[in-house]
């Protein structure tokens, strides 16, 4: 097939970027032919992602229009669009070739994305988002208390959610984004869940384990990712169970400064490792006996446990959004049902850090859970989604 991946820009250190550097050669491997459209030419920091074999299409160089036009001459069998700002881009795909869509995030189902809200304590929200959201959006704190940026977004999410019925197919991670879809009008028949993945540290298992044991965070520093519910469980544990126990946080964000106060405890030993990346994000996560992810907003997917898993180490965390594809109680680590209760989190940690039979078990758990969700068998569920939707272009032609 020709397929055409579609994403706002063709650079840039995000997740997203991770995974389609991480796709497309894996669909070149299968036999198909792959370019690139990119709305416009922004470029993150760091090099461009893109393997330099691909056809490049973008909006950037001599506009959106001229950018389409050159793509529908290509005339890609299924294109397979990402993020996308500028909605008119995908648009524009629909009117070329059949467009399968991954939801990478809450678009078209939330004014701000998030998905949650923030008062009076942060908690997911399960309305359906419609215009009854916007007289919650400053009341429950929705997101940024901007009247002018929450009507601009509402018009947004509006527009990309009258598309769920052009799209050919719609790939959600996990099945709670699946139901989150269905329940914004895409039929099942046109949604598809196919779990992310990690590679597997094939040496995991001669990995040394920290002296002391060792929780780590890793992600960006906001009040949705929990750190100061994880800081106030760590000296719960510490304070109980007598043991010395070594917090390690990786990352930074807007709740750094109030993070690092709630961290003088003299409880904790903690550490702040600012963002780490590349040789140093895997010396963290080898160095650490469990991550934590604490998160109180429903994460789609919650990729960095399966990353951890795939060097063998277990994770803890709330069990929200899309936390439970990939984390099993008992299997691979512990999944905390009381959310945001720093108690229920500081019990978690403290059996699972003082039973040494229950971690070696559970590292063993992380390694085979991540050996199952792999890119072999993500490109293997994605590869049927492609082909079923090219296959009416295929067949009129």
């Amino acid at each position: 097939m020709r397929i055409l991946i579609a994403h706002e820009a063709p650079a840039g250190g995000g997740g997203v970027e991770s995974y389609l550097a991480a796709i497309m050669p894996a669909l070149r491997a299968r036999g198909h032919q792959v370019a690139f459209f990119c709305a416009d030419a922004r470029s993150g920091q760091g090099p461009t992602r893109l393997d330099a074999g691909s056809d490049v299409f973008s909006g950037g160089d001599a506009g959106l229009a001229a950018a389409l036009e050159r793509v529908a001459h290509w005339s890609p069998d299924v294109c397979f669009s990402h993020n996308m700002g500028p909605l008119e881009a995908d648009e524009g795909l629909i009117a070329i070739a059949p467009v399968v869509k991954m939801m990478h995030g809450y678009f078209g189902t939330c004014i701000s994305g998030l998905k949650s809200h923030a008062f009076p304590a942060v908690r997911p929200c399960a309305r359906e988002f419609g215009p009854a959201c916007l007289g919650l959006y400053f009341p429950r704190r929705c997101g940024q208390l901007r009247p002018l940026l929450m009507v601009e977004q509402f018009g947004w999410a509006r527009r990309q959610r009258r598309l769920f019925d052009r799209y050919a197919h719609v790939i959600v991670a996990s099945r709670h984004m699946a139901t989150e879809y269905a329940r914004h009008g895409v039929p099942v028949e046109r949604l598809a869940t196919v779990p992310l993945f990690a590679t597997v540290d094939r040496a995991a298992d001669a990995r040394p384990l920290p002296a002391v044991p060792t929780v780590l965070f890793l992600g960006r520093m906001t009040n949705l990712k929990g750190g100061d519910v994880l800081i106030e469980a760590m000296a719960r544990a510490c304070r109980r169970s007598g043991v010395p126990m070594r917090l390690e946080l990786a990352g930074s964000g807007p709740a750094e400064a109030s993070w690092r106060a709630l961290a003088a405890d003299p409880a904790l030993t903690v550490t702040f490792h600012g963002w780490v990346t590349g040789d140093e994000r895997v010396h963290r996560l080898r160095s650490a006996s469990v991550l934590a992810v604490p998160s109180l907003w429903p994460e789609p997917f919650g990729l960095v446990g399966l990353e951890a898993g795939a060097h063998g180490v277990p994770a803890v965390a709330f069990d929200v959004g899309g936390i439970s594809e990939w984390l099993r109680e008992g299997v691979n680590g512990r999944l905390v049902r009381e959310v945001g209760s720093p108690v229920a989190l500081a019990d978690a940690l403290t059996e699972l850090l003082g039973s040494p039979e229950q971690m070696a078990r559970l590292e063993q758990g992380a390694l085979r859970v991540a050996s199952e969700l792999s890119l072999e068998a993500h490109m293997e569920s994605l590869d049927t989604v492609l082909r079923r939707a090219a296959a009416p272009m295929r067949t009129v032609a």
